[in-house]
């Protein structure tokens, strides 16, 4: 008995131990489990150059552009403005920066009108395609959306001109004499006096001296004043409101088609209606789409040229006069109606706007992205 206990346990010690494992670093967990880990394969190598070049071309082709633009306008951004002034006979006695300020000033008022009136119809229309209408009207009518983004915009440019234009006419008409008494209510009216002095009789305090002493002042009585023909800054955001609906609706369209069906179908189960369920479900996790449309149409709204050119009726004012023409003018037309016949320093000049209108676009991108970022961090589809 006690032979058989040492044999079992002299061959228990022979067992040999097993070596330890040695752990692996980061790079070689990586490593092992990258595609090809037994060496790269030509396929990968070259999709993975193909990928990084493409990556890397747009780059490139932005520094590029910036680039050029800001060599080709290096001479106006360091000639005096009184200079300027003088050799540029389309700036009528304006510096520079004062020009650029007013130009800027059109685009951006522009932009701001045509996204207020398109972003509720977008949204309205895509929630239609989405969730109201049968699927057969439901996709020819997204087909028409898409087919309206196809449209060159010397083709809205027109319309607008010899069609929207005598339409938009009595609506203007019943807005001023809508908007002006409320405007005389709260700033006051200009009365002159027999020497020849202006004096502002009513108003409340202190709106009556801004629309005294602002020409700028939003809520003057003669900002409200229409003055046919409809070729305003206002008739233009309509224009641009109709170019960028269909990219807003687009997008605003996909978005709510990725609304997940159970949260859908849980939320009327609970006893909501159907405009409860978007109200609670579509729109909070559809709300980072909607931004990004938004902004997607904004870009496109600042960079527009021809439909503006053809529609607006371009002065070279600040002021929130929406229904009076000849008050205001965006970059991208300024350019378009200038650059044909403009020469050397008045061509450097107009290239120097493009570069304001390039750091104006890439500033509005950034803050997009940001918003964006802000909106799908706290999206419901993130609840």
């Amino acid at each position: 008995m006690t032979h058989v206990d040492n044999s079992a346990e002299s061959q228990v010690e022979k067992v040999p131990d097993h070596p330890p494992t040695r752990k692996l670093s980061a790079g070689e967990r990586r490593a092992a489990l990258a595609p090809g880990a037994g060496g790269k394969r030509t396929g990968d190598k070259v999709f993975g150059g193909i990928s990084t070049a493409a990556g890397v071309s747009i780059l490139l082709l932005l520094a590029a552009v910036f680039i050029f633009l800001l060599f080709s306008s290096g001479n106006i951004l360091i000639t005096p403005g009184e200079e300027l002034a003088e050799r540029v006979g389309f700036t009528r006695g304006k510096t520079f920066w004062e020009f650029a300020g007013v130009t800027v000033f059109g685009t951006l008022l522009a932009a701001i009108i045509a996204l207020i009136i398109a972003v509720p119809f977008a949204v309205g229309i895509a929630l239609f395609i989405s969730h109201y209408a049968p699927r057969k009207l439901a996709s020819a009518f997204g087909y028409m959306i898409d087919l309206l983004a196809a449209i060159p915009s010397v083709v809205f440019g027109l319309w607008g001109m010899w069609t929207l234009e005598p339409v938009m006419r009595p609506i203007f008409s019943w807005l001023s004499s809508f908007l002006t008494p409320i405007f005389e209510w709260i700033s006051g009216t200009p009365e002159k006096l027999e020497n020849g002095e202006v004096v502002w009789q009513g108003g409340i305090p202190g709106f009556n001296y801004a629309a005294a002493n602002w020409d700028w002042w939003p809520l003057a009585p003669d900002a409200a004043a229409f003055i046919p023909p409809a070729r305003n800054i206002l008739m233009g955001g309509i224009i641009l409101a109709i170019m960028i609906l269909p990219i807003i609706t687009s997008l605003a369209r996909e978005v709510f088609l990725q609304t997940p069906r159970l949260q859908e179908e849980a939320s009327l189960a609970l006893g909501a209606t159907r405009w409860e369920m978007i109200k609670m479900v579509v729109l909070p996790h559809g709300r980072s789409g909607i931004v990004s449309a938004s902004m997607l149409g904004l870009g496109r709204a600042l960079g527009e040229t021809m439909a503006l050119l053809m529609v607006l009726s371009p002065g070279l004012e600040i002021n929130f006069k929406l229904m009076s023409p000849g008050q205001h003018s965006t970059i991208a037309s300024q350019i378009a109606l200038r650059f044909p016949e403009a020469s050397g320093i008045e061509s450097d000049f107009l290239i120097a706007l493009g570069l304001i209108l390039f750091v104006i676009t890439f500033v509005v991108n950034f803050i997009a992205r940001s918003i964006v970022a802000r909106y799908a961090e706290f999206s419901g589809a993130n609840a």
